[in-house]
């Protein structure tokens, strides 16, 4: 399991509308026909990179749901659309909601929730 120290930045408050980062497309996760959005966010203020795994199937009302965690320098180079999930799911912690929990975020850890 990764262990990333929570620093108390407030990149990490699940429910913020943080907007301080600089975000990157990293591509589409076409696994299981999903359609994933996989991005690359860096916060501005403790420059810690997070990896944001977006998904909502657009026949279903209620289905959209976002996953985000904290990625090392080290293993950012190793992360790809098809490798996000399995890398979030890894994480002692990540951030999570969206439409389908009807959340705005919350702490969350082992498997992604990601298929219909």
């Amino acid at each position: 399991m990764n262990k990333i120290q929570k620093l108390g930045c407030a990149c990490e408050k699940p429910t913020s509308n943080y907007t301080e980062y600089r975000s990157s497309e990293l591509g589409i996760d076409h696994t299981n026909g999903r359609e994933a959005e996989v991005s690359i966010q860096q916060c501005k203020l403790c420059q810690r990179i997070w990896i944001r795994y977006f998904v909502e199937f657009e026949s279903f009302s209620k289905s959209g749901r976002w996953y985000k965690g904290i990625v090392s320098k080290k293993d950012r180079p190793n992360i790809i659309p098809e490798n996000a999930v399995e890398f979030l799911e890894s994480l002692e912690w990540y951030v999570f909601g969206g439409s389908y929990f009807e959340s705005t975020g919350e702490f969350g850890q082992g498997k992604l929730n990601v298929d219909l």
